[in-house]
């Protein structure tokens, strides 16, 4: 039987090299797709696939990351615009930010006895 690998979700975007500097910034290796109207960025073994012509749709992703504290602060020293984590009733310590083209990327780690 085949096993799943791995996922990487594809946003819609309008401009797809603003998207880059944008993913860049967040500290995600980026490249376009030499064909024109792709690119993709990767971080930690996380991909994010950027697409041009998908419509008006938004997408969103989840990233389970180690520290939701420690992700949204390099973020925002970065100059982005962070949901700062916060507790939720089923465990998750969980921020958020918002591209340019509106796609969602939520994050979280498990809470703490320190964070609870």
């Amino acid at each position: 039987m085949a096993a799943l690998r791995r996922i990487a979700p594809i946003f819609p975007v309008r401009d797809l090299s603003v998207s880059l500097a944008y993913y860049a910034s967040l500290g995600f290796t980026t490249r376009e797709y030499e064909g024109g109207g792709y690119g993709f960025a990767i971080l930690d073994g996380v991909e994010i696939h950027l697409g041009t012509g998908g419509g008006n749709g938004r997408a969103s992703a989840y990233l389970f990351v180690d520290d939701a504290d420690d992700l949204a602060r390099r973020w925002m020293s970065a100059g982005i615009t962070v949901h700062p984590p916060q507790d939720t009733e089923w465990g998750q310590h969980e921020g958020a930010i918002v591209d340019p083209d509106g796609n969602v990327i939520r994050f979280g780690s498990p809470m703490t006895r320190s964070s609870e």
